[in-house]
């Protein structure tokens, strides 16, 4: 009889938790976006014939029962609670916690996506700057895993042997090593990028050997709400926010920063973003094509030119202060072979500043 009433209670369990959350899922308002993740959730699929026959209509149903689900992310917190604390997996959809810093796994070495790399480089050097270029310079920014893997047990991809292969592959360019200048705590707990009021140093030390000096003082101000990084969703570990400090200068108010994209001037630190799905999208308004920043108080006549990607938002406010004109270029949003239709190439200076995660997963340079 004990067995029985188990058994029963058992089923009861089950099917009045089927029962509850199949009608809550069908009452409850659909939710639009998922904050943590930073994504649109599915919408109830379109019905009809052609749907049905298909198999769309069952494939998008599946996809939106998910991401509908009642109660979604705590459950996601708690799988992932599990994952760590019960089975005692050391990464949860490939993220991993070390001393209160998430991270994204970066393993292997992928030897033929640093070859793509440095062919686009390649190209525009050939294209557009041997000859014209007044020096060209490349530095390579350390993601977190250079800080976190290796040193406490996980997968790491062979960060010397990354940043060896780029500098051989790209001879033309002079390369400053700024990895030296870096720790774990100069970059967001729950984020892939470093913080910008930890970095003056690194901006300096580039700059410097650019043939510019940086003087400028800086008042450090917070942006007043919680930042929660790529990182926090994806693995859904209830860890406490960062926040978000950027370095302010009256210098600023004089640069005039166009955006090609929406043929208008932006601000330095977009504050409409700030308060948006992404608040590290703050610097620089986050993922542009092109930028040019004329700043009439730098402190020399030269130009430069920024090959980048989204680690260098952060940082070339900094850089503001040494040139007269920068501009600013991410080839995952423009291609190689339009930027002579916008840009002049006429004895700039050139830096090549990329992240050793861009330069492993190099597929998105154009």
């Amino acid at each position: 009889m004990g067995e029985y009433l188990k058994n029963l209670v058992m089923i009861c369990t089950v099917f009045l938790f089927l029962i509850v959350f199949s009608i809550w899922g069908i009452v409850k308002p659909d939710a639009t976006v998922s904050v943590s993740e930073r994504r649109t959730l599915a919408e109830f699929p379109k019905i009809n014939v052609s749907t049905i026959k298909s198999g769309k209509f069952m494939s998008e149903w599946e996809v939106y029962v998910l991401d509908q689900f009642p109660m979604r992310q705590q459950f996601r917190t708690l799988k992932a609670v599990t994952v760590f604390d019960v089975f005692m997996q050391k990464d949860n959809n490939g993220i991993y916690i070390q001393d209160g810093y998430l991270s994204k796994l970066e393993y292997p070495f992928h030897e033929e996506s640093v070859e793509y790399a440095a062919d686009r480089f390649r190209f525009i050097y050939d294209k557009y700057l041997d000859g014209k270029a007044s020096n060209v310079y490349l530095s390579v920014i350390p993601d977190k895993n250079y800080f976190m893997a290796h040193q406490n047990g996980y997968p790491s991809i062979n960060y010397t042997r990354l940043i060896n292969s780029i500098q051989n592959k790209m001879d033309y360019a002079k390369y400053i090593d700024i990895t030296g200048l870096l720790e774990l705590n100069d970059y967001y707990r729950t984020d892939t990028h470093w913080r910008q009021e930890n970095i003056e140093s690194v901006a300096g030390r580039l700059a410097y050997e650019m043939g510019v000096t940086l003087t400028a003082g800086y008042t450090k101000r917070i942006l007043e709400i919680p930042f929660y990084g790529v990182y926090f969703g994806q693995n859904a570990l209830p860890v406490e926010a960062d926040n978000i400090y950027y370095m302010d200068n009256g210098m600023f108010d004089n640069c005039t920063i166009y955006d090609y994209e929406t043929d208008s001037y932006i601000p330095m630190y977009d504050m409409e973003k700030a308060y948006g799905k992404d608040s590290y999208e703050m610097f620089l308004s986050g993922s542009k094509a092109l930028l040019t920043i004329e700043n009439p108080q730098a402190v020399s006549d030269k130009e430069l030119i920024i090959f980048r990607d989204s680690f260098g938002s952060s940082l070339i406010p900094y850089l503001a202060e040494g040139y007269t004109k920068m501009t600013i270029v991410d080839i995952r949003y423009i291609s190689s072979h339009m930027l002579g239709h916008f840009i002049n190439f006429d004895g700039q200076d050139i830096l090549f500043l990329y992240s050793t995660s861009v330069l492993n997963n190099s597929i998105t340079l154009k």
